[in-house]
């Protein structure tokens, strides 16, 4: 059978964490958050708290990346600590909801922002969503180092963009847009409400960076690669999340954050006027389009990884036979994200079923590194969890509370993830069966 081709550096990889992550989240989720919880010192409380999940969940899946340095990230660690079951969960949630919600979500909001510069209907940006997908759909299809090319390009731009806001909110600003000492007016919501809200915008923002482990079975020497690429690009995402929250709330104050719809152009708006405006506008675009492509890059390789497992159709196995990609898995990928561009409601629809299911998964991953250890105790580990047990031990706790604080104050779209999760259950025993005969696929 062809392999997958091993041309992504360790700089490829480490944009792809970086770009993965930096996608539309801080662009728009800070007025959702403040919205939530509309204070300063909580908002920059909240992007905190998930700078920390970022860090220790990427030190951790770091030792996870250098052990198990094949194609499928996540799908792999799973199955190794838990067996064939949480991995075609995963896989089936990842296909189904978190990673082709994640590429519908971030092609309308690319799609969005694309309106600043030409006027389009509601049915325009979806018609723009589906394009701009189908054309890193195709990059991705000619090959992984073209792929590569492509985020570490719109990496730089994102980053380049970002800079410029910080820049403007520091430089043109003021400290009478905010106040750390005010107090928290919840407008009659209660705290845990408020906390779950806040922290669904917050860990879509930060979410992305074990984007670099999908694409394992692609890079060049991964076991020191995937966990330098992890480990950095949560480093650097942290660093720039909260400068560009400093600078929102020096541009504008708290409750006008809140009540923004295009956060990012109405801050730059207020400071430098149209031209500032448009220029964030075209570093939005470039920054959700750049995810997006990302998106379509990594996650295949686990839909690829299943099926060579027996756990999703053979041909989604399959390598091109020119481009040494996974073309069929991102094509079927493709397919299923214009879908629900078509047919599921709004940005923030979208990600708040994304959230919640990405994070039971996140959590059981990171626990698999206790299991693991015990397990397979003679396993080579070229990087060692920094910190362990305490850092895994975080990462696990603050994702549990998330999980069961949006279970209590989010119950609709937490039961529907479960009872979707569920539905997974009955899926992966027929391909189980199907896959029998074969042997183990």
């Amino acid at each position: 059978m062809t392999e997958l081709k091993r041309e992504l550096s360790r700089f490829d990889m480490t944009m792809i964490a970086i770009g993965s992550t930096i996608g539309s989240g801080i662009f728009l989720t800070p007025a959702l958050i403040a919205h939530a919880l509309p204070s300063p010192g909580w908002i920059v409380g909240i992007w905190l708290v998930g700078g920390v999940m970022a860090l220790t969940g990427a030190l951790t899946f770091a030792e996870l990346g250098g052990m198990m340095p094949g194609a499928g990230g996540v799908y792999v660690y799973l199955n190794e600590a838990y067996g064939p079951l949480a991995g075609f969960l995963y896989g089936w949630a990842y296909f189904l909801v978190c990673n082709t919600g994640g590429i519908a979500a971030l092609s309308l909001a690319f799609a969005t922002y694309l309106g600043h510069f030409v006027a389009l209907s509601p049915n325009g940006i979806r018609t723009a969503a589906i394009a701009g997908l189908l054309v890193v759909t195709a990059l991705n299809i000619r090959g992984v180092k073209i792929a590569g090319i492509f985020s570490d390009i719109f990496t730089i731009l994102k980053l380049a963009g970002i800079a410029f806001l910080i820049v403007a909110g520091i430089g043109w600003g003021t400290n009478r847009t905010f106040d750390f000492s005010a107090p928290l007016d919840l407008h009659g919501s209660t705290l845990g409400a408020a906390l779950a809200a806040a922290m669904v915008g917050a860990l879509w923002s930060y979410g992305g960076w074990q984007h670099a482990s999908y694409a394992a079975g692609e890079a060049r020497d991964p076991r020191r690669t995937i966990p330098f690429a992890m480990v950095t690009g949560a480093i650097v995402v942290v660093i720039v999340y909260v400068l560009a929250n400093l600078s929102y709330m020096l541009m504008l104050p708290v409750d006008a954050i809140g009540d923004s719809a295009r956060l990012a152009s109405d801050a730059m708006q207020k400071v430098m006027g149209p031209a500032g405006a448009g220029v964030i506008a075209a570093a939005i675009f470039v920054s959700t389009f750049g995810t997006t492509g990302i998106y379509t890059l990594t996650a295949p390789r686990i839909y690829f990884a299943m099926a060579r497992d027996g756990l999703f159709f053979r041909r989604v196995a399959a390598v091109h036979p020119r481009y040494r990609t996974p073309a069929l898995a991102i094509m079927v990928q493709t397919a299923w994200a214009v879908i629900l561009i078509l047919f599921w409601g709004t940005f923030e629809s979208l990600i708040s079923y994304v959230v919640f299911t990405d994070w039971i998964f996140f959590a059981l991953a990171a626990a698999g590194v206790f299991i693991l250890r015990r397990k397979r105790p003679g396993a080579e580990r070229p990087y060692r969890t920094l910190g362990y047990p305490v850092t895994p031990l975080v990462f696990v706790s603050i994702s549990v509370w998330f999980v069961g604080n949006t279970l209590v104050n989010r119950p609709q779209e937490a039961l529907a993830g479960l009872a979707f999760l569920a539905m997974g259950v009955p899926v992966f025993l027929f391909w189980k069966r199907r896959a029998a005969p074969a042997g183990s696929g």
